[in-house]
């Protein structure tokens, strides 16, 4: 992901540096606030009685792409315990920070004009007028229009105690780039390589189980105060040099080691796959956090080192969605469809896989009216033909019309996109099919088209091996037809014949038979092979 800086042309190191001297929670001027580990007057004393550091950490301009953060713990293992400083390096997660500024006014607010007798019209001029509010209409009034802050929507970045939850992933290259933050319900799954010294393994944060398992994250964003979820690791698994995996009985914390044997030096417990598991509620609030990990013992020979990182995200109290095939589709399955709300953002599918892609569900009595909103799924492999009778005023209009039986053959949800394959992620947008949609109406002109009927057709191919071919979906084409608006019949209503179609087309390519090429032999001999022969 590139940022967006704003560039100018003075860098202001004071304002960065300033952040140690800050201290939002010294009340009290000449007095040690309790528990308030950046107040200047506790002394040593002080700190060792205090239970825990209220403000632990204390940034600047939250607008700067790169600022320092005062971290403020206690030691408690020291005896007596004693306070904790460190001054570090924050990285702005947001595209739009600001890197370099020279006009130092716009760090602060602007002093208002106060107004007197000679600039009392000139303000009235500028400003948009007053008006005078009961106080219970103007908390209402506050109250909706304060933002509702207090729940993750979709895409916002995972927040945790000190920042925000990292997720590794490859940027402009392969290489991983560790400041990526992970997103509220955006499935990832990504491999990415890391160039280390094998001497300095143990100092990498990056290959260390502590670095992926000790962060909180906030069950909301913004709320600190008895919000922390911590991530809870469900399980081990040990990789050898020669590939085997043993899990672990016992989730403890291991360490990376180098060990030396002779000449040969290996660094064991090693991240090598991290796989994060959260689960959120309805409103937007994070309950539970998981991870399973998998170190691996790694030698010279493997490095560059190769990582895999995987994020899910599981609605709590809800059942998985089954699959309509893997990865092929089974017959008689139905079909794995979706939208996309936001150019770049991942496919949006209901929790119930029968109403993913449906059609028009045909009734004994034939009427569009009573049928509305009953629906029939699209099952793959099964050819469907329905259709109903639609009786019109002679006083609604052709728009009115049109808009009615749009709805009616298309549904409330008509899908964007359709899954390849029955087990497609909704996170691959890239590899889902595209729903084409094409209107066809009659060549007569100054008349209102009525749509009357959807057809629609699905080609799909067998895709990979001939002892077992899976069905893959290639083309999906939506084709509304319509018709002139009809004229009013001997009564004092029309009737309109809706229809809709469902066609399967095997588009496979018939398998060509083939025969491996002959071995041949490519060898060398050595110039004086024949010697003294020849």
């Amino acid at each position: 992901m590139h940022k967006l800086i704003f560039h100018f042309t003075k860098h202001v190191k004071e304002h960065l540096s300033r952040v140690a001297a800050l201290c939002v929670c010294d009340l009290t001027p000449a007095q040690c606030d309790v528990n308030c580990c950046c107040d200047p007057d506790c002394s040593s004393m002080d700190f060792s009685v205090f239970s825990a550091c209220s403000v632990p950490i204390v940034t600047g301009d939250s607008q700067f792409c790169s600022q320092k953060a005062a971290i403020y713990s206690l030691n408690f293992t020291a005896n007596p315990p004693q306070r904790i400083f460190k001054l570090v390096d924050q990285i702005n997660p947001s595209i739009f920070c600001i890197h370099i500024t020279n006009y130092k006014p716009a760090l602060f607010f602007i002093n208002p004009e106060e107004p007197d007798e000679n600039n009392f019209d000139k303000l009235m001029e500028t400003s948009e007028g007053f008006s005078l509010n009961s106080e219970s209409e103007l908390s209402f009034t506050t109250q909706l229009d304060t933002p509702d802050t207090a729940k993750y929507k979709y895409g916002v970045h995972l927040q945790t105690s000190d920042s925000f939850l990292r997720f590794p992933s490859p940027l402009t290259s392969s290489l991983c780039t560790d400041d990526n933050p992970a997103a509220f319900l955006v499935n990832q799954a990504v491999k990415c390589t890391r160039r280390i010294n094998l001497e300095q393994c143990e100092e990498i944060e990056a290959l260390s189980m502590a670095y992926y398992s000790s962060p909180k994250i906030l069950r909301v964003p913004g709320l600190r105060a008895k919000a922390e979820i911590p991530i809870t690791v469900h399980s081990i698994l040990i990789q050898s040099l020669n590939k085997t995996l043993t899990q672990l009985e016992d989730t403890v914390m291991l360490n990376q080691t180098l060990v030396e044997a002779g000449d040969v030096k290996i660094c064991t417990n090693v991240v090598l796959e991290v796989k994060y598991s959260l689960t959120y509620t309805s409103a937007g609030e994070i309950t539970q956090a998981g991870l399973s990990l998998l170190l691996g013992t790694v030698s010279q020979a493997v490095v560059p080192l190769e990582q895999k990182f995987e994020i899910h995200f599981i609605q709590q109290n809800t059942k998985p969605v089954l699959l309509s095939g893997n990865p092929g589709y089974v017959v008689g399955l139905p079909l794995v469809a979706g939208f996309q709300p936001q150019k770049g953002s991942g496919i949006i599918q209901t929790m119930n896989r029968y109403g993913q892609f449906t059609v028009l569900r045909s009734t004994v009595e034939q009427d569009c009216l009573a049928v509305e909103g009953i629906r029939t799924p699209v099952l793959f492999g099964y050819d469907m033909q329905s259709g109903c009778k639609l009786r019109l005023p002679q006083a609604i209009t052709c728009q009115l019309a049109v808009k009615k039986v749009k709805n009616l053959l298309k549904g409330q949800g008509f899908p964007d996109y359709v899954a390849p394959f029955g087990n497609s992620q909704a996170q691959d947008v890239l590899d889902w099919i595209p729903v084409h949609f094409i209107t066809q109406a009659s060549h007569m002109k100054d008349s209102c088209q009525l749509p009357v009927a959807l057809f629609i057709e699905v080609k799909w191919t067998k895709y990979g091996s001939l002892l077992n071919p899976q069905a893959k979906i290639v083309n999906v084409t939506a084709s509304l037809i319509s018709s002139p608006f009809p004229e009013t019949d001997s009564g004092n209503e029309r009737t309109v014949l809706i229809s809709t179609a469902v066609t399967f087309v095997d588009a496979s390519a018939p398998a060509k038979a083939g025969f491996r090429a002959r071995p041949t032999i490519n060898a060398r001999l050595p110039f004086n092979f024949f010697f003294p022969f020849v």
